[in-house]
Formats: structure tokens, C-alpha cells, sequence
């Protein structure tokens, strides 16, 4: 009972072993990623990377949770900082709004963020984008504005952009 026991934990070693073997030589992430492992034992797990040893990966979620993860039950990694980043918003605005104009304001506000020293210094790394409409319903619309950026830094853009077009969208009224 006892060899049967050691086989069965040798074989989920030596498949961590391995697993681990390619997350490292493919560069899937490292030490400071932003990952989503998706679920893992029925639990979704996502944070940012804090080692990565050959058995397992540690990662900090949101929240301050640490997990640990056997690199044998990583089905799936999505790297959200990987090279560089994308802040994505949809700007939803009333039925009535003025479309174009909406969408004039947004592309101001992420021009002006653009510009600004504070991010210009390697966070936002292309000209924002106003895509377009995304979505019209009764609820109103939704206007898709994108800013690529440095890695890990989307959050921060977004946010920063959500404030300020909540500024302007109350000066234009």
C-alpha cells in the first residue's frame, strides 16, 4: 500500500516536474506577471506572479491571498502583462447623448491624458483610439476607447481616464 502510495506522489511530481520545465523555457510568465490561471480545483485563481520554482507557482491575488498552485493543474494562462498591455473601456453615455460628440471628448480626454508628463513616460506607449460605438440599446450607448500601455500598467490608465471623463462628460453636460 505504502509503494502504491510513493508511485501515485512520484507521478504528480514528476508531472509538476515537467509541466514547470516548459512554463519556464516557454517564457509563458515570470516574477511580477499579471496572470489568469482560470479555475483551478473549482476555484477561479488570478493575481500577480510572485515565484515560479519548477513543483509550483506562487501568485498574490487582488484581495492580498496567496496561492500556491502546482504547476501540473495549470491548464491555461492568460498573461495580462506580458510585453505591453491594453486599457479597453466602454464608455456608456444616455440615450439621448449626441453620439459624435461623445465620442469627440472621449478621444479629447484620452489625448489629454496622452500628453500628460505623468504618463507619457513610457505608461500609454501609442495614441489613444476611439474604436466607435460598441453597442446601442434603450439603455443607451456604449463608446469603446482603447490606449495601449506598459505592462500591468491598464489598470491604472483606466482608471485615471474613468475620472476624467467623468469630469468632462459633467463640464460638456
Amino acid at each position: 500500500l505504502l509503494s502504491v502510495a510513493l508511485g501515485f506522489g512520484a507521478q504528480t511530481l514528476v508531472r509538476d516536474l515537467i509541466a514547470g520545465m516548459f512554463i519556464i523555457a516557454e517564457d509563458q510568465f515570470g516574477v511580477g506577471d499579471v496572470i489568469d490561471l482560470g479555475q483551478v480545483a473549482a476555484t477561479p485563481v488570478a493575481g500577480t506572479v510572485e515565484r515560479v520554482s519548477l513543483r509550483v507557482t506562487t501568485l498574490r491575488d487582488v484581495h492580498g491571498t496567496v496561492w500556491y498552485v502546482p504547476n501540473s493543474e495549470i491548464r491555461r494562462v492568460a498573461n495580462k502583462s506580458q510585453l505591453w498591455s491594453r486599457a479597453v473601456l466602454d464608455v456608456e453615455v444616455a440615450p439621448t447623448t449626441d453620439l459624435r460628440r461623445a465620442a469627440e471628448v472621449i478621444k479629447q480626454v484620452a489625448d489629454d491624458l496622452w500628453h500628460d508628463e505623468g504618463f507619457t513616460d513610457g505608461v500609454i506607449l501609442e495614441e489613444p483610439k476611439v474604436l466607435g460605438v460598441e453597442r446601442v440599446d434603450a439603455a443607451g450607448a456604449a463608446i469603446r476607447l482603447v490606449a495601449k500601455t506598459a505592462p500591468a500598467d491598464q489598470w491604472a490608465v483606466a482608471r485615471e481616464l474613468r475620472l476624467r471623463l467623468a469630469e468632462a462628460f459633467h463640464a460638456a453636460g
